[in-house]
């Protein structure tokens, strides 16, 4: 039987309601949640920069720098009692290492001290000799401001010297001790100045020398200060050195030639 074609379609009562009520509302713009996604986008960027490590480098330059933060891992010798480099890391101010060796100590290791100082019989196997990295290193800090903890002791395991104007040491700094100068270890220094946990087990030099190289950063300005004004404290004393005392005898001399005079 073949299709009327001029007889209409008959359409369910339900669904012309429908259509005639979509038309007297107009067309509904489509929903859209981009602005809850970005105001969530915002907040999770701001927990995320909240908790960025602060000893990771702000960039990738290794150049070397006007100031520079070393770190030194020592091995026992001797009797296991005597202390020697083991293995030495210096960092530029933004935290790049721009120097890290292993370092073969000039007496024979007992004691590799593993537990802190992370140096494993293998690492010194092909070390390079210390009068090699002492060499290099000291080129490194040489006319440089040097940043560190407990730099004496990293120093004397080097056998080199440095000018105490130029030493930026976070053990030695002032504001950095409790009271009656007590010295805080560097662990510490992290946890309260910058909220970052180290030396949780075996030491990193590298991380160590960025933590005291950020601590110097944040607090560049007062401490620059600090070395200034002890500077132009020493030269006003040594301007002020009282004259020297003149002998009983001198004295006699000076009696007898007014007399004779």
């Amino acid at each position: 039987m073949k299709k009327n074609p001029n007889k209409q379609l008959q359409i369910n009562p339900n669904w012309a309601q429908l259509q005639q009520k979509l038309k007297s509302h107009g067309p509904k713009p489509p929903a859209t949640i981009l602005g809850k996604r970005k105001e969530r986008t915002d907040a999770e960027l701001d927990d995320s920069l909240s908790h960025v490590n602060p000893l990771t480098p702000v960039n990738d330059d290794c150049s070397v720098t006007d100031e520079v933060a070393m770190d030194c891992e020592m091995v026992g010798v001797s009797q296991g009692n005597k202390s020697a480099l083991g293995r030495v890391t210096l960092v530029n101010k933004w935290g790049n290492v721009i120097y890290d060796e292993f370092v073969r100590p000039l007496e024979h290791v007992v004691d590799f001290r593993t537990q802190i100082s992370g140096i494993r019989p293998r690492d010194l196997r092909k070390a390079k000799d210390f009068r090699i990295v002492q060499k290099r290193v000291a080129e490194l800090i040489k006319g440089r401001i040097l940043v560190g903890h407990a730099l004496r002791n990293d120093l004397k395991a080097l056998l080199l010297s440095h000018p105490k104007e130029d030493l930026r040491d976070t053990l030695e700094y002032e504001p950095f001790m409790r009271g009656e100068g007590s010295r805080r270890a560097l662990r510490h220094l992290a946890a309260e100045f910058l909220d970052v946990q180290i030396q949780n087990g075996e030491h990193c030099p590298v991380e160590d020398a960025r933590a005291a190289m950020v601590l110097y950063q944040k607090n560049k300005k007062a401490w620059e200060k600090r070395v200034k004004d002890q500077i132009k404290l020493k030269q006003k004393q040594k301007k002020r050195k009282p004259k020297k005392k003149r002998k009983e005898g001198d004295d006699l001399k000076t009696d007898l030639a007014e007399t004779a005079s």
